[in-house]
């Protein structure tokens, strides 16, 4: 139970460095970025390719933020900013097409085959924890760090003046300009921020799985579950929703199949189990928002 649990807090801090840029971008922009999950794989595969060449788990911790971050800037000047006006129908039409063709880049670029990156030397082995719990330091280490980046990024948009501006421009934008600031320039740190984040939770997630064309969307989907059950806007409800979103999913897979094979035969349970565990975080979803529909924590609660 304490390694299940661990286990989901870690997939929950993976989580929330995803659903922090989302829902800083939607919050700030009222954007629709499904292409958000494309900076996650950047990092993925920019990380990994530069930790294998240079034998550096810094340097592939480097390249892969400021990768996601510089690919976000650039797509951010050059395409993304012409929709901000634009319904969510076409925005969501609009980043799509950004997943294929982004997708197909990284297949020109790296070829279609999974790249599987090497855990750190440092990092590898387990630790115990407890009598009779050995837990990856890996693992671990991504907790402990994600966890310092949630702190870190509660602090840049609570106390300082970035922050305060991106706050501002959220519920204010007109007010925010008038007063003379860039709102511009927010928009842009506000998008290379928040794919640095993915981009560092890309790299991060290397050694537990494979580095592979289309990751970005198979994480998008839980992110926007988080980003719903948190609220949207709210990077403390995104942090509280992924913790949610990472123990429910973790436990219900871990502890499904053993349940149930007390009450019917193994190949019976373990098939229902599969189907019951992949719903559990869409029926916490509609759980959350029958008792809150604005999710648990409302726009920069």
């Amino acid at each position: 139970m304490v390694e299940q649990t661990l286990n989901g807090c870690q997939l929950g801090v993976m989580l929330f460095l995803m659903a922090a840029g989302l829902t800083l971008v939607f919050g700030i922009m009222d954007f629709i970025n499904l292409a958000h999950g494309t900076f996650y794989m950047i990092g993925a595969f920019v990380g990994a390719t530069s930790f294998v060449h240079s034998g550096s788990f810094a340097v592939g911790l480097v390249a892969a933020v400021a990768g996601a971050a510089l690919a976000a800037v650039v797509l951010e000047r050059t395409a993304l900013k012409r929709l901000y006006s634009d319904s969510h129908l076409n925005q969501v039409l609009a980043t799509y097409a950004l997943i294929l063709t982004f997708n197909e880049a990284v297949k020109v670029i790296w070829g279609p085959q999974p790249i599987f990156a090497p855990t750190p030397a440092f990092l590898s082995g387990s630790v115990t924890l407890v009598p009779g719990l050995d837990y990856p330091i890996y693992r671990l280490a991504v907790l402990i760090l994600g966890s310092v980046l949630a702190l870190a990024l509660w602090f840049l948009i609570g106390r300082t003046r970035f922050g305060m501006q991106v706050r501002a421009g959220a519920t204010h934008r007109e007010t925010v300009q008038a007063l003379g600031v860039n709102i511009g320039a927010v928009n842009a740190g506000v998008f290379a921020l928040g794919a640095g984040l993915a981009g560092f939770a890309g790299f991060m997630a290397g050694p537990i799985l494979a580095v592979q064309v289309g990751m970005g969307e198979q994480i998008l989907i839980m992110t926007f579950v988080v980003v719903v059950i948190g609220g949207l806007g709210s990077v403390r409800g995104a942090f509280f929703g992924a913790l949610l979103v990472g123990l429910a999913d973790t436990w219900s897979r871990a502890m499904l199949p053993g349940l149930l094979r007390l009450l019917m035969p193994p190949s019976s349970a373990d098939a229902i189990a599969a189907g019951v565990a992949s719903l559990a975080v869409y029926l916490l979803m509609a759980i959350v928002l029958a008792v809150r529909p604005q999710g648990l924590f409302p726009r920069h609660g």
